[in-house]
C-alpha cells in the first residue's frame, strides 16, 4: 500500500463529507425557518486518517484495491441530538432521502454494546460527481445524543491510551459512566417539552432584541443619537428580566421613531 495515491483516494470522501454536512445542516435550518423544533442539534464530519485506515486494513487483512468496498467509515458523519427520541426522527429523515442508498443500520441505542457504547449507525452508498467521473462511495452516519457523544469521545481517548486493553477498574467505571449518561438522557426526555418551551422563549426574545438593536443603529445612522441612547437605556433594563410583551412594546416604539425620520 506504500505506493498508493492516497491524495486521489481520499478526494471523493472529503467531498462527500462536505456535501453531507451541508445537506444535514440545511435540514436543521429548514426546521428553524419554519419555527419548528429540529431533531438535529449539530453535525460534524471527518475523513479517516491514513494511519487509522491502514491499521484497520492490516487488522482485517484488506488489500488496498478492496478498501473502498470493505471499509465503510472512511467518510464519517456524526449527527448530534438533544434528546433520545430525536434519534428515531433523524433516522426516519435519512430513510426518506433519495440522494443516498441505505445499505444497513445498527442500533446500539437499544442494543447497547457491552462497553456501554450507545449510538445509531447507518451505512450508506453515496454518489459523488468528480470533475471527470461519477463515483459511489460508502459513508457512515453516527446518530447520538450529546451525552452519548461525550462518553464515546472519552472512551476513544482511553482506548487510544491503553491500546484497547483497558484495565478492569477503568472499564467498570466507564460502563457506570455510560449508564449514568443514559439515565441523564432519559431524565431530560421526561422534561423535553419544558426544555423546548424554554429554548423557544429564548429564541423569540433574542430575535426581538436583535430587531430593537437594528432599529437603534438605524436611528444613529440618521444622526438621532439622543433618541438612540434613550431606547438603548430602555433596552438595557429589559435584557435580563424583561418580559416578551415589554420587549415587543419597546420594538413597536423604536420602529415608530425610525419610520418618523425615514419619512
Amino acid at each position: 500500500m506504500v505506493n498508493h495515491d492516497w491524495k486521489k483516494f481520499f478526494m471523493p470522501y472529503e467531498q462527500a463529507v462536505e456535501e453531507l454536512k451541508v445537506k444535514l445542516r440545511s435540514i436543521r435550518k429548514e426546521y428553524r425557518k419554519r419555527n419548528e423544533y429540529s431533531p438535529i442539534e449539530f453535525v460534524t464530519g471527518r475523513v479517516k486518517e491514513l494511519s487509522s485506515l491502514l491499521e484497520k486494513a492490516n487488522k482485517f487483512e484488506i488489500p488496498s484495491d478492496r478498501l473502498k468496498y470493505e471499509i465503510e467509515d472512511i467518510a464519517g458523519i456524526r449527527i448530534m441530538c438533544q434528546f433520545v427520541d430525536d434519534i428515531d426522527k433523524v433516522v426516519e429523515i435519512l430513510r426518506g432521502r433519495r440522494d443516498m442508498q441505505i445499505l444497513y443500520e445498527k442500533d446500539y441505542v437499544r442494543g447497547v454494546k457491552e462497553s456501554g457504547y450507545r449510538s445509531y449507525h447507518i451505512v450508506i452508498k453515496y454518489p459523488i460527481n468528480m470533475a471527470e467521473e461519477q463515483l459511489e462511495i460508502l459513508a457512515e452516519f453516527q446518530i447520538r445524543t450529546l451525552s452519548m457523544n461525550f462518553w464515546a469521545t472519552i472512551e476513544h481517548s482511553l482506548n487510544y491510551k491503553y491500546k484497547k486493553q483497558l484495565p478492569d477498574v477503568v472499564r467498570e467505571k466507564l460502563k457506570k459512566a455510560a449508564d449514568a449518561a443514559f439515565e441523564l438522557d432519559e431524565l431530560m426526555l421526561d422534561i423535553k417539552d419544558e426544555i423546548k418551551d424554554a429554548q423557544k422563549l429564548f429564541e423569540i426574545k433574542s430575535d426581538i432584541i436583535s430587531n430593537i438593536m437594528h432599529n437603534i443603529l438605524t436611528l444613529r445612522s440618521y444622526g438621532k443619537s439622543a433618541e438612540a441612547v434613550r431606547f438603548e437605556s430602555s433596552l438595557n433594563k429589559l435584557v435580563e428580566d424583561g418580559e416578551i410583551n415589554e420587549l415587543n412594546n419597546l420594538l413597536v416604539l423604536v420602529k415608530k421613531e425610525v419610520n418618523k425620520y425615514r419619512e
